[in-house]
């Protein structure tokens, strides 16, 4: 199941949906109108509404559309059980194992899975599913807690079983069951918080990239961007670069944080502007007005750059916004 919430983590609902459509088993979103956008774009796989239903009202699109709902709170299952429906759905119940955000509590999963399979408004058995606090930490004890709780909770039970998100998928695979879930995985960036032997195929599939637009000479003592957050140290060249945050380029990354100018890598200096960042080419002496920059890809990570912006690269790609060129490509 391929998770593509959130705009396809800001890399495109409608191209990566399409890109999956004959790959992937199923897909996931958040909401309804994420799923309404892939059936638009004329994706046909199976579509899950990870967060189920926010209002009774939303039971009659998702039929209409063939969608797939998660269930995780008592109001959900009452809607479903006074539906009307020509069409039954499939349903996916969720269970709260530790991340106590949403999720039927393991005492009351039984007795909610028998009402599901006795709706008729429901397709089968209910899929079976959680989801990891903290699966990105290979150090914590917590996921292997909240898989025996889980199992525990539907032992005995019919249906298939899901719980593992992308850092599920790299690095617990006794969490793998009938369905997997990856979504930041999908688009080349690891989930992991150190590194992990089955994040190194990964390969980053959005490259964020401007140019040069001026180069100058400065003195030593002269600073540089609002703030003067940045002295010059020694004479120094500084290129400034068509991007700020205002293009999805993080405000608060840090004096030091690295761009790539022609390959080579360069330092941020100064405060992130609104159309532009400023980066010092001193040992760069070929940099010219131009010169392509990378500002995430490939060959410097999207979460080393969230890094130095105190965040995660999840928040990068996903805020991306509308004003940002997109240029498709493929191979």
């Amino acid at each position: 199941m391929a998770v593509v919430k959130a705009n396809a983590y800001g890399h495109g609902t409608e191209v990566i949906g399409r890109a999956l459509d004959q790959f992937v088993d199923a897909m996931a979103v958040a909401c309804l109108e994420e799923a309404l956008t892939l059936r638009q774009a004329g994706i046909t796989s199976p579509v899950l509404l990870l967060e189920g239903l926010f209002e009774e009202s939303e039971i009659q699109a998702a039929a209409e559309h063939g969608l797939w709902l998660t269930i995780d709170n008592e109001a959900q299952v009452r809607w479903l059980e006074k539906s009307r429906l020509s069409t039954p759905v499939k349903c996916w119940l969720k269970i709260d194992t530790g991340m106590h955000r949403l999720g039927v509590q393991p005492e009351n999963v039984a007795g909610v899975h028998r009402r599901l399979s006795a709706c008729d408004n429901v397709s089968g058995d209910p899929v079976l599913c959680t989801h990891f606090a903290s699966a990105d930490d290979v150090s914590s004890g917590q996921t292997l807690q909240q898989l025996e709780r889980f199992e525990q909770a539907t032992a005995g039970l019919p249906g298939s079983r899901s719980a593992a998100n992308s850092a599920g998928v790299l690095a617990w695979p006794k969490a793998h069951y009938d369905w997997i879930r990856p979504g930041y995985m999908l688009y080349g960036n690891s989930p992991m918080t150190v590194p992990h032997v089955n994040t190194d195929p990964l390969k980053p599939v959005m490259t964020l990239s401007s140019r040069v637009i001026s180069v100058r000479e400065i003195a030593i003592g002269e600073t540089v961007g609002y703030g003067a957050t940045w002295t010059a140290e020694r004479p120094s060249r500084i290129a400034t670069v068509a991007v700020g945050y205002g293009d999805g380029y993080p405000r608060l990354a840090r004096n030091g944080t690295p761009t790539l100018v022609n390959g080579q890598r360069a330092p941020l200096v100064g405060r992130v502007s609104m159309d532009m960042i400023t980066i010092d080419v001193t040992d760069l002496p070929a940099a010219r007005q131009g010169d392509a920059v990378t500002l995430w890809g490939p060959e410097l990570p999207v979460d080393e750059i969230a890094d130095c912006a105190g965040t995660i690269g999840y928040e990068l790609t996903t805020r991306m916004p509308m004003r940002t060129p997109r240029v498709l490509t493929s191979g």
